[in-house]
């Protein structure tokens, strides 16, 4: 089950990033700037909170596979969020992101 996870994971990971990049091609400079900034920020939450959640099963078996659950669920959250926020960004500059 694990690698299930982790395959998940990485495929989330994977969209994000390219809704990230359509994201960033309907946005001016600031505003790229502002994008990158919470992007990375972000991630420094993201790997942290995952981490968190995976230290409550130290020691256990099940500590790698809630982590990486807990990072494709948060990736796909981020997705979603960035689909709301930018959406309609995107579809006015004629490349929308889905």
């Amino acid at each position: 089950m694990t690698a299930c996870f982790i395959s998940a994971s990485k495929t989330a990971d994977e969209q994000l990033n390219n809704t990230y990049i359509r994201v960033r091609e309907a946005l001016s400079a600031d505003e790229q700037k502002d994008l990158q900034a919470a992007q990375r920020l972000w991630l420094k939450f993201r790997d942290a909170n995952c981490s968190a959640e995976r230290n409550l099963y130290s020691g256990g078996s099940a500590a790698p596979m809630v982590h990486a659950a807990c990072m494709e669920a948060d990736t796909r959250q981020r997705m979603t969020d960035l689909k709301t926020m930018y959406g309609w960004r995107s579809q006015k500059s004629g490349k929308p992101i889905d």
